[in-house]
């Protein structure tokens, strides 16, 4: 069987405490002809994030890096990471420890058994451990809920970092998105091209603001109105 590729981005912006240990767990993990590129793409961090990107890519051969020279957003650095992928497959990979890398194998299996061109690793469906934010959890309910009555898709979890999904289909989306809002543009243009999305459990570990949490409540915000965007126009 012919080996594969899978594309890891990863989109950083002071996350020196948990850069090392991510990265680590990515590496470790191991899929059945599958090869792995990492994307690193700093977003101008203010902290050693970016000279411990550089020693991470002098250690790992499959590590290619990409840095900003202002802080333009996790939207900007991820398409920035999407512009240079070479994979078959893509997922995107969070800077911090909230997500489990081992998830890769099962998110993977439904795109290479032809089930589906994308799949969503859901939070909603799995167990969420950590720091609880009372307004991200019910927030990530409504926006999931808007996205359903929008685009008629029966998603749990549409802000969910995981997507893992063919390299054809991220292609083919003409995102525009610098911030936050990336997510909610990134379903809405996939449903609307027609491409099939399922979900599979996944468990997580919130962290809090002081941990290193970026998102607040506006972000919810602005991505409702990316949602009602994107369902009208292009």
């Amino acid at each position: 069987m012919k080996k594969e590729k899978l594309s890891i981005v990863i989109p950083v912006y002071n996350e020196e405490k948990t850069l090392r240990e991510i990265v680590k767990k990515v590496q470790a993990v191991k899929i059945p002809n599958i090869t792995k590129e990492i994307i690193i793409v700093n977003d101008y961090s203010k902290d050693n994030s970016f000279e411990i990107i550089t020693k991470l890519a002098k250690k790992y051969k499959n590590i290619k890096y990409y840095n900003h020279k202002e802080n333009k957003g996790k939207g900007a650095a991820l398409r920035t990471g999407f512009s240079h992928i070479s994979g078959d497959y893509i997922i995107i990979q969070d800077a911090d420890l909230e997500y489990n890398p081992e998830d890769f194998k099962r998110l993977l299996i439904p795109i290479r058994n032809g089930e589906a061109d994308v799949v969503y690793g859901s939070r909603m469906l799995g167990k969420i451990g950590g720091f609880q934010i009372t307004s991200h959890y019910y927030g990530n309910l409504f926006l999931s809920l808007v996205t359903r009555v929008l685009y008629g898709n029966k998603i749990t979890d549409m802000e969910t970092c995981y997507k893992m999904m063919k390299r054809e289909v991220i292609k083919s989306l003409k995102l525009r998105a610098n911030s936050f809002d990336i997510e909610p543009e990134i379903t809405a243009k996939i449903i609307k091209k027609g491409y099939k999305i399922i979900e599979i459990p996944i468990n997580y570990k919130s962290r809090s603001f002081l941990e290193g949490k970026k998102i607040h409540w506006d972000d919810g915000f602005f991505a409702m109105i990316t949602l009602i965007k994107y369902r009208f126009f292009d």
